[in-house]
């Protein structure tokens, strides 16, 4: 089973406001394993920066400027997700970005439905509890002490452990290995050559010295 696990950062919040992606980041995991091929862009959006975006990922208008547009990179990027699940934190806001970014070069938009949203899967798996990136990650015990401010792969690789958490992904890997080596183990085991088992009986030297042992003794248990 093949995921991509996606984040984007973007100059703000709606792009029906004419806002755009300026960053991607993608993990691909299979049979819920990161596999350590990604995918990684900044983007220019062709617009000023907004300085409330600026403070969340830190990317300016200066920087953006000297990367490639969205239609630079969009044969790469589709074809890196194939038809992979996406595993996207608040899938909503960056299905819509990149279906938006998708509309203007006169694309397909990807299918809401092969989005797995780990917002709502963390909602129900923790009902009641924070469900932002950071209070998941502070929950699960996964290092996040480098995000001081957003970044598209580093997101995305976060995401992918915490996935694994609301999942149960990680304990499965555990059992599936621990099955695995009592296989082995059991493999080992039938392409060993048995020996014969050891004699345990006591000698007849041994039992005379124990004999002897006991005579030393007043009323010894041993012949009660």
């Amino acid at each position: 089973m093949r995921e991509i696990v996606l984040d984007t950062e973007t100059t703000g919040l709606s792009p029906k406001s004419g806002h755009r992606v300026v960053e991607i980041g993608c993990v691909e995991m299979v049979n819920q394993i990161a596999t350590g091929e990604t995918f990684h862009c900044y983007l220019n959006p062709e617009r000023d920066m907004p300085d409330e975006a600026f403070q969340v990922h830190g990317l300016s208008e200066e920087f953006l400027s000297r990367h490639g547009v969205f239609a630079d990179i969009a044969d790469a990027f589709l074809e890196f997700v194939g038809d992979a699940r996406l595993v996207i934190h608040n899938a909503e806001f960056d299905m819509g970005f990149l279906n938006a970014e998708l509309e203007r070069l006169g694309r397909p938009a990807l299918a809401m439905d092969r989005a797995v949203d780990t917002v709502r899967l963390a909602r129900k798996k923790l009902p009641g509890a924070p469900a932002n990136l950071d209070a998941l990650c502070k929950r699960f015990q996964i290092d996040n002490s480098d995000r001081d401010l957003h970044g598209a792969l580093k997101d995305a690789r976060l995401l992918a452990d915490v996935y694994l958490e609301l999942t149960g992904g990680r304990q499965r890997g555990f059992n599936l290995g621990a099955r695995e080596a009592d296989a082995d183990a059991a493999a080992d085991a039938g392409d060993r050559t048995l020996r014969p088992a050891r004699a345990h009986a006591a000698s007849a030297d041994e039992l005379a010295a124990h004999e002897a042992l006991l005579d030393d003794l007043d009323e010894p248990v041993w012949r009660q």
